[in-house]
């Protein structure tokens, strides 16, 4: 008799400690729950934002080669510009030159001239 009373003391306190331990062990499952569902949502919401983002790096990819097409042009403008300056300056810089210091000549010479004319009267 008494050990019957010991193995029902034994059974109580082992439903307790089960009962005890269910409650730490249901409320672990809730929040596994609760991460599953956050997870869930955070992936339905990144995943958006992922896919606009790979959009736009190809967007400004194709912008960056755009913008690369346009400067090659203007370097290539540049250059034509170059090359047009200095086609002008050795073909008529020399004879606008020549034409400067034959015009200087002439003037000095009939300054001259003027000079000499008021100095007779």
């Amino acid at each position: 008799m008494v050990g019957d009373i010991a193995g029902m003391i034994a059974a109580i306190a082992f439903v307790l400690l089960v009962g005890l331990l269910a409650v730490p062990l249901i409320k672990l499952g809730k929040v596994f729950d609760e991460t599953t569902t956050s997870v869930k949502e955070l992936t339905d919401h990144t995943v958006p934002v992922l896919d606009e983002t790979a959009l736009l790096v190809a967007s400004s990819n194709t912008q960056l080669e755009n913008i690369d097409t346009v400067t090659t042009a203007a370097a290539q403008v540049s250059q034509n510009v170059s090359a047009l300056t200095a086609l002008f300056a050795a073909t008529l810089g020399a004879p606008m030159i020549r034409i400067a210091a034959f015009s200087y000549g002439v003037r000095r010479a009939l300054g001259g001239f003027a000079a000499g004319a008021s100095k007779d009267r």
